[in-house]
């Protein structure tokens, strides 16, 4: 049985930025559009938290029964270090996913029931991107995945359940927040790249070969920042989130000098908190 504190790292909690992030930054919009409503704001929140949380079990599942993690470099993996049966994180996954579509209904029930064709597709999503016979993590597109979902679809449809419209602002504040989701998938599938082409897990990192990916995260931490140039037109207090500039640097800087294995580790919490003070910082100017 494996403990709670392995539940936890199972969880791989320095990934749940990435969900929350969207959810802040979309807010940030509604307000600025005069119509938040913070107890959507919050329910958006609770969807977004616990599908991660799903995906995260869902990939430790469908990767651990194919022996993907047998040789893992990064955080613990429960049915990869045999931590917990396959069976219990599958529960947990699919527990995850139930609650997240509980959540979701009630957001569709107050708002337009195609959202809940958007749930099922954030689902679908989750499961088979290492799920099914021909999971879409394992042929290059879990880049494009996470841009969709975690930044096009989290920020633009915390928004809209808020001022049930799409605006501009929601589209162009969805791109930068959805690449620096990507970041953090890079530098982890970057980290991962002996032990996935070993496996047979051709992601994008394994595809482009380690110096394009390294060039890639680079891009996805640098260009959000000239997004903002294009928000401060209309919205010059969205300028104040080039004070997260610094904290790009270092990770970038890890990733550019040939960091690899467990060195990259730390990128992933770098990129995570550079994320978290972009979004939050975007979102107040936005607000403004």
């Amino acid at each position: 049985m494996a403990t709670l504190s392995q539940w936890v790292a199972g969880s791989r909690p320095r990934t749940l930025p990435t969900s929350l992030v969207p959810v802040v930054v979309g807010t940030g919009v509604a307000a600025g559009e005069g119509g938040a409503v913070w107890w959507r704001a919050l329910l958006a929140a609770a969807v977004a938290l616990v599908l991660q949380i799903g995906v995260n079990f869902s990939n430790d599942y469908s990767d651990g029964v194919r022996g993907t993690d047998e040789e893992r470099v990064g955080p613990l993996r429960l049915v990869g270090s045999k931590a917990a049966p396959p069976r219990q994180v599958l529960a947990a996954a699919l527990g995850c996913f139930l609650a997240a579509a509980v959540a979701g209904l009630v957001l569709a029930a107050v708002t337009t029931w195609w959202l809940l064709l958007v749930g099922a597709f954030a689902i679908l999503a989750a499961w088979f991107y290492t799920g099914g016979k021909t999971p879409y993590g394992y042929r290059a597109l879990g880049e494009v995945s996470v841009f969709v979902f975690f930044g096009l679809v989290a920020v633009v449809g915390t928004v809209y359940v808020q001022v049930e419209g799409l605006p501009w602002e929601a589209w162009a504040a969805a791109v930068p927040i959805g690449m620096l989701a990507c970041g953090l998938l890079v530098a982890n599938n970057l980290r991962d790249i002996p032990t996935d082409r070993e496996a047979n897990k051709r992601t994008l990192a394994v595809v482009l070969g380690d110096r394009w990916t390294r060039i890639l995260y680079a891009a996805c931490t640098a260009l959000p920042f000239m997004v903002v140039l294009v928000l401060a037109a209309p919205h010059p207090w969205a300028l104040i989130a080039l004070l997260a500039a610094p904290l790009s640097l270092p990770p970038t800087q890890k990733v550019l000098n040939g960091a690899a294995g467990p060195a990259l580790i730390p990128v992933l919490g770098e990129t995570g908190r550079l994320q978290i003070a972009y979004g939050v910082l975007l979102a107040v100017g936005l607000a403004i």
